[in-house]
């Protein structure tokens, strides 16, 4: 097995050769809903095509849009925020601000339930969607990939690219939820929170709740290999029903170490200070006396 961190490429795996897979690298397409029929990702004119990326077993989604497959994300999100039988549409990209006309952000979708007969909206949820972030250089080996397509492809370069579960969930996801997250807790509506498994995994173990009395409904998705059409397929793997606060609060909330450990680290740095002297000269502390 060839080692190399590309999972998809504009919606196909590399081993996929076929004319289908051919023609959506040839013209950088986007076969997961975009905005566009092109791949859009990091540049409107030079696209990181990567869909998901190899991390040991599993296939890490890096962009949100590779969640639309089917619309399965929706459709699951509508079946907990509302009565079975509803009638419900999504809208995508909806502005959201506080009492002040301050943003808060963009909501990624938002589920709405409506009266079929008059239109009027009955009830709305809200659903943010995380891929998750990349340490090192995924573009060096994508664009050695885009050079010559192979599924024998090899990358071994420098800054190897890698998942960065922390700070998906501290610099984009936990933020989200504690701003957006807490507008649609105050308007008492539901939530909808769309990760992979191996994301969910890296959070602290979260207080779960009986589905009536959840304010969030984590789904949780990962991509399984259909060996038929050689292609990844996004499926519901587990939903997680948590209330807003205690889920958050423990999200949050520090895994505390021990003091001793830290107080032990504060005396080693004193005894070196003390061997080499101050950060500052002495005499311009003596002057500023």
């Amino acid at each position: 097995m060839s080692i190399q961190p590309l999972a998809e490429v504009f919606g196909f795996p590399i081993s996929n050769e076929s004319g289908r897979a051919i023609h959506y690298r040839e013209n950088k397409l986007c076969p997961f809903g975009n905005i566009s029929p092109n791949c859009t990702k990091d540049k409107a004119g030079s696209p990181l095509g990567v869909c998901s990326v190899v991390d040991k077993e599993d296939k890490i989604i890096t962009c949100p849009v590779r969640f639309r497959e089917d619309w399965i994300i929706v459709e699951n999100a509508a079946k907990f925020a509302f009565p079975k039988g509803s009638a419900w549409t999504s809208l995508s990209e909806i502005r959201l601000t506080d009492a002040d006309g301050q943003t808060a952000g963009n909501i990624d979708y938002v589920v709405v339930s409506y009266d079929e007969s008059t239109g009027e909206i009955l009830d709305f949820a809200s659903i943010e969607v995380q891929g998750v972030y990349i340490s090192g250089n995924l573009r060096n080996a994508f664009e050695e990939y885009m050079k010559f397509p192979s599924a024998d492809f090899e990358w071994k370069g420098r800054n190897y690219p890698r998942p960065d579960y922390l700070s998906s969930s501290r610099k984009r996801l936990i933020p989200q939820m504690l701003t957006k997250g807490g507008i649609f807790k105050a308007w008492g509506k539901k939530q909808c929170v769309v990760i992979q498994q191996a994301f969910y995994n890296t959070l602290p173990e979260l207080p779960e709740v009986p589905v009536d009395d959840a304010d969030i409904a984590w789904f949780l998705y990962d991509l399984k290999y259909d060996s038929a059409d050689d292609r990844y397929h996004l499926v519901l793997v587990r939903t997680v029903y948590t209330e807003f606060t205690q889920a958050l609060n423990r999200v949050i909330t520090p895994n505390v170490g021990d003091m001793d450990d830290f107080v032990h680290i504060l005396k080693n740095k004193l005894e070196e200070k003390q061997s080499i002297g101050p950060d500052i000269p002495r005499t311009i502390l003596d002057s500023n006396r």
